[in-house]
């Protein structure tokens, strides 16, 4: 075989035949796929075939919602049976706190106008009568769920394909992909060399290694993964929905006349991370009773009916996930024209959508939806290594059903990246948290308080520090080690005409300016949210969010020109940086910096070089505390010693350390906002109420022409604040009501301290935000909620400016 294809995918599983089925549905002919044994051999044979949708974000639940509206057409389109049962789902909650868990999921699948109940344990046990209720508070159930034969779901797509002009080539392992200027240009097989256009890697399980031939390393890899089948016995209803306990541990469905129950161990162990063996085929692992048994056993508390009968058979194979249990999909950053879809734990839920957004991204450059969450650009480079893996890949299995409790922080693979503070504000009793990698201190421990995180709904063990800490930014001053950022240098012959491009606001500004823009994208959505401080003519230092380096890196790397002499640098590890905030923060930067720091001679929004002990750094005054503030960026190994002298310098100006938490509870009264959140692809900077950072008249730039049809039309939604008078936790994924009609699904939520009550941001259509009463549901029941036109603490701005 020698030949050339438009589109090549690798691997027959569900994934990758559901992207060759939607690929060819978008007019997609030359498209070539190719398994290295039979189609659905690797794990998609023994998957057991469980659909459910609803995820924490619209996008999310959409793509799941896709899957569902394709496995009810597909047997009728293709000729292929696919066993698909829609016979919904219930999840029953066991403890206290999962039945807030599940009422927090009913308003936010209220937001999404997507159905699902709440039942009383009686109300469950009608509609699953082989379950007991006691120990229930209550459970969901949503009626469009339900289960697939995920072999036969495989091979109708695969028809689909083909029918749709697809070639499928079975027995074709890849033994080398070749690459040539940031892109894979041929691959090469058992049976010979195909030159490509694009490539997709869709190998499951066997994905990390494919992706090791190009030199990508995939932050991917597998587990093992157990569910048993009983004997057959009478009184098995196949239309009995699908069923979760997750406080157990376990899932259950009907298996021809029997019951197929499985779960997630926290004890589980890595498969194939140095990898997998040749000829691993439709094969299976030796079962591991005295692991499962735990989950057995619970399982038989609540399904009396277990203890009565016989177990047929155990199974045990491998199944994909990823560094934090979620698919990985999308371009890869440094190619042009390589794509993955691999690391899906529950793949065959996700097959029909995932391949819908995977074909979309691959014709039309666009997956159709902000899907952040499952963007490969989440994660940084250490979190695809091996050691990584394998601790936290079987963490992220083991938590599956596990609370998700909001501020939740992993505890394994810790501390892979610290901060030169880390030891002293470790000492001075820092709580840390992980964001791609890096220890942040989430917040203090102060006096006998005992420095770990408790989560709660409603009120953490660490509410109570995180307001002392936000009082004293709003009082005195603080300190937050923001070493994490994201920082980048940007410079070359034509950096300031480049960057024009990219960057919606105006960067011609003199040196030492700082800019607060957006990087649209040519819809006018919001790309990345980033700070630029222009430090020459050429010249450019560009900061953004610790999560979002790789994506930002991406994005920029990609709207450069290819030839000149135009460098993109990651300068993260550089610099350290200390951020002082407070309204003692000028009086306290002038007891240690040589330089004149009075406002005259330091504006807002600018940045100089100043020197503290030894130490030049780089100073930018500005902060997304809503505080007069500056950010000090200084050389690393200089960050202990720069600490050290304002911490001793502040004590008589009533000097605290902050941490992220606090953080987050500044920005919500400030209004300020937070990419991924308020701030996606799918938004633009007028509806978000960020028009003045857009130069409509500085000349062509990336998004433009969307931007000023938006400016010119006026914006379809407005970003709106919203406080509460009730103390109830808040999160963002709640439902904006008004008259009882749902209108809206907030971004962000949280408590702000200083004006007392709870805080959330949400959008609105315009015609809708024009009033000041209205409701926000959480945890299943409405608020009252006041909406307020300018930000809740300092509308003026006038401490910023002091």
């Amino acid at each position: 075989m020698s030949e050339q294809a438009e589109i090549v995918i690798i691997g027959g599983g569900a994934i990758g035949c559901s992207i060759a089925y939607h690929l060819a549905k978008l007019g997609k002919r030359d498209v070539l796929l190719l398994e290295q044994y039979a189609l659905t051999h690797g794990s998609t044979w023994h998957a057991a075939g469980l659909v459910g949708q609803l995820r924490s974000k619209r996008n999310l639940t959409r793509m799941m919602q896709d899957s569902v509206a394709l496995y009810g057409r597909l047997e009728a389109e293709t000729g292929q049976a696919t066993d698909w049962k829609p016979v919904g789902s219930i999840r029953v909650a066991s403890s206290p706190e999962r039945w807030q868990e599940l009422k927090r999921s009913a308003s936010t699948a209220r937001s999404f106008d997507f159905e699902m109940h709440l039942l009383s344990a009686r109300e469950a046990e009608a509609r699953f009568p082989l379950m007991t209720t006691q120990g229930v508070e209550g459970a969901a159930f949503v009626p469009s769920d339900g289960y697939v034969d995920p072999s036969s779901l495989t091979q109708a797509l695969a028809k689909g394909a083909r029918a749709g002009g697809v070639r499928l080539r079975e027995g074709v392992r890849v033994t080398d992909l070749v690459g040539r200027r940031g892109r894979v240009v041929e691959v090469v097989t058992t049976h010979g060399r195909i030159a490509c256009e694009s490539l997709v890697i869709a190998a499951g399980m066997w994905a990390r290694q494919v992706a090791a031939m190009a030199g990508l390393a995939l932050p991917a890899g597998a587990v093992e993964h157990q569910y048993m089948v009983t004997e057959k016995f009478e009184g098995v209803d196949p239309s009995l929905p699908t069923f979760r306990d997750p406080d157990n541990l376990f899932y259950l469905k009907p298996d021809v006349g029997a019951l197929a129950l499985g779960g997630w161990e926290a004890d589980t162990l890595p498969f194939g991370s140095r990898g997998i063996p040749d000829g691993f085929q439709r094969s299976l692992l030796d079962a591991n009773f005295d692991r499962f048994e735990q989950l057995a056993v619970k399982a038989a508390a609540r399904l009396p009916i277990l203890n009565e009968v016989g177990v047929r058979e155990l199974i045990n194979g491998p199944i994909p996930v990823s560094a934090d249990g979620e698919p990985v999909m999308g371009r890869v950053p440094g190619f042009d024209n390589l794509y993955v879809a691999c690391g899906f734990t529950a793949g065959i839920a996700a097959a029909g959508g995932a391949g819908k957004a995977m074909a979309a991204w691959i014709a039309e450059g666009d997956p159709g939806m902000d899907l952040w969450a499952f963007d490969i650009r989440r994660f940084s480079p250490h979190q695809a290594s091996r050691q990584f893996l394998e601790e936290r890949c079987v963490e992220s299995y083991g938590a599956y059903y596990k609370m998700h409790w909001p501020g939740a922080e992993p505890s394994s693979a810790r501390r892979q990246r610290l901060s030169p503070l880390y030891p002293m504000l470790e000492a001075m009793g820092a709580v840390y948290g992980s964001k791609a990698g890096w220890e942040r201190p989430n917040w203090f421990a102060r006096d006998d308080a005992e420095p770990v995180d408790r989560p709660a709904f409603e009120r953490p063990n660490w509410f109570e520090a995180v307001g002392e800490e936000h009082r004293a930014v709003r009082e005195r001053v603080g300190l937050i080690d923001l070493s994490s950022f994201a920082k980048f240098e940007i410079g070359g012959r034509g950096a300031l005409q480049a960057l024009q491009r990219i960057a919606a606001n105006d960067l011609d500004r003199p040196a030492g300016s700082v800019i607060y823009s957006q990087l649209c994208n040519a819809r006018g959505g919001i790309e990345a949210d980033v700070t630029i401080v222009r430090l020459d003519e050429e010249t450019f230092y560009l900061i953004t969010g610790s999560g979002f380096a790789v994506r930002d890196a991406g994005w920029i790397q990609s709207q450069l020109p290819r030839d000149g002499d135009l460098r993109l640098r990651d300068v993260t590890s550089a610099w350290a940086v200390v951020h002082i905030c407070g309204p003692n923060a000028r009086d306290l930067l002038a007891l240690v910096a040589e330089e004149n720091v009075e406002g005259s001679a330091f504006p807002y929004y600018t940045a100089r070089q100043i020197t503290i002990g030894s130490a030049r750094l780089r100073a930018l005054r500005l902060s997304y505390t809503g505080e007069l503030g500056y950010e000090l960026h200084c050389p690393s190994e200089t960050a202990p010693r720069v600490f050290g002298l304002l911490w001793q310098a502040g004590r008589d100006l009533g000097i605290a350390n902050v941490g992220y938490r606090c953080l987050e509870s500044l920005r919500l009264e400030k209004r300020h906002l937070y990419w991924s959140a308020e701030l996606t692809p799918d938004t633009n900077p007028y509806e978000a109420g960020l028009g003045f950072c857009v130069a409509l008249d500085k000349g062509d730039f990336l998004g433009r022409d969307a931007l000023a049809r938006v400016k010119a039309e006026g914006p379809r939604r407005k970003l709106c604040c919203f406080t509460l008078e009730a103390e109830v936790p808040l999160f963002g994924g709640e439902a904006i009501l008004r008259e009882g009609r749902v209108i809206g699904v907030t971004t962000s939520g949280g408590y702000g301290y200083t004006v007392g009550k709870p805080i959330v941001l949400g959008y609105l259509p315009v015609e809708e935000a024009g009033h000041r009463d209205y409701e926000i549901e959480a945890f299943a029941e409405t608020h009252p909620a006041r909406r307020h036109d300018r930000p809740l603490y300092d509308p003026e701005r006038k401490r910023a400016l002091a």
